[in-house]
């Protein structure tokens, strides 16, 4: 691939170097070797920008640093070299449209367009696929569920009763829509289940990690809005509400009950207990656990999570005890 065709590809100026030149890989700017192309966006990365090899780094538009390589300036470094690495890639898989001969399709399915079933996959009773949806082997799609179209259910994923799932959902293997929530009432010294009578709603663009688990409503339902991103190992609890276009990381937990704004992110291993609600735009740092509810947009830490800023302060107090319990050691009248 020339230059100039990246340059084209990613919208980009090319700015230093040859148009003509070839680029034949894409790389880290780490791990990059001469014929390959990087990226560059984050600082941190500079030094290690001006000793590495590539022949051609897509930079961001305000770039001003002297590097050898050829520079082109885009909008987004990532997006742009996103769209270099899918012409070096391998091709797509494709998946053959029909249903496999060893799925098993219950009375009254609706199976939309060019729908793609696979091996050993069971469609319950009542459920409607849409159109050029892809449902990947040994998944599972309960009765009554709705699936809209041009959603991937990679293999392995468990779909439940009365699930409603809407356009471009993509739902990666083992992921688990629709289990009971925990819920249960304490009857004379014994716990006695209580039923989960809801569903689970996911809207359109929206992408579930690997062995993560959503569970249904005790009542109405769970609801994943529009465009939300959920990691591998997130677990939400029944009656939850994810805004739309919310990041939850890897290992990230809500209880039961909670409303999760739009455009928030909870970092890796972040909790949220039951029952609170986290305005739009908020970002949880990692392991930190939300205890009440959130208002004001900006960044919380620790554990009951507090704006970053009062969390500083307490830790730069935390540090100095040692010292200032040395002080006090020495004030004191000896003995």
């Amino acid at each position: 691939m020339r230059l100039v065709d990246v340059a084209e590809l990613t919208q980009g100026e090319l700015c230093k170097g040859t148009p003509e030149l070839e680029i034949t890989g894409v790389a880290s700017v780490t791990e990059a070797v001469p014929g390959d192309i990087t990226f560059f966006y984050n600082p941190r990365y500079l030094s290690a920008l001006r000793s590495c090899k590539a022949a051609a780094v897509l930079v961001p538009r305000d770039f001003s640093e002297d590097v050898p390589a050829a520079l082109i300036k885009v909008d987004s470094p990532s997006a742009a070299f996103a769209a270099v690495v899918q012409h070096f890639a391998p091709p797509a898989i494709v998946f053959d449209k029909g249903v496999h001969p060893t799925a098993i399709i219950g009375k009254g399915v609706e199976l939309g367009p060019d729908v793609s079933v696979q091996a050993y996959v069971v469609i319950e009773a009542g459920a409607r696929i849409g159109a050029r949806t892809i449902i990947g082997a040994y998944s599972y799609i309960g009765h009554e569920s709705r699936l809209g179209d041009d959603c991937f259910l990679h293999a392995r994923v468990t779909v439940q009763d009365r699930c409603l799932i809407g356009n471009r959902v993509i739902l990666h293997p083992g992921s688990v829509i629709g289990a009971d929530g925990f819920g249960y009432e304490s009857v004379n010294k014994k716990y006695v289940k209580i039923p989960q009578t809801g569903i689970v709603q996911i809207d359109d663009d929206v992408e579930v990690g690997a062995n993560t688990t959503i569970d249904r409503a005790r009542f109405g339902k769970t609801w994943i809005q529009e465009g939300a991103k959920l990691d591998n190992l997130v677990m939400i609890g029944h009656n939850v509400t994810i805004g739309a276009h919310s990041i939850l990381c890897a290992n990230v937990g809500v209880s039961g009950s909670s409303k999760i704004g739009a455009y928030t992110t909870l970092a890796g291993q972040a909790g949220v207990v039951g029952h609170v609600e986290i305005a739009d735009g908020i970002i949880v740092a990692a392991q930190a656990g939300v205890t009440k509810s959130l208002s004001n947009k900006g960044i919380y830490v620790g554990s009951p999570a507090e704006p970053m800023e009062s969390f500083k302060k307490k830790m730069a107090y935390l540090s100095r005890i040692s010292k200032l319990h040395e002080r006090v050691k020495a004030l004191e009248p000896k003995k």
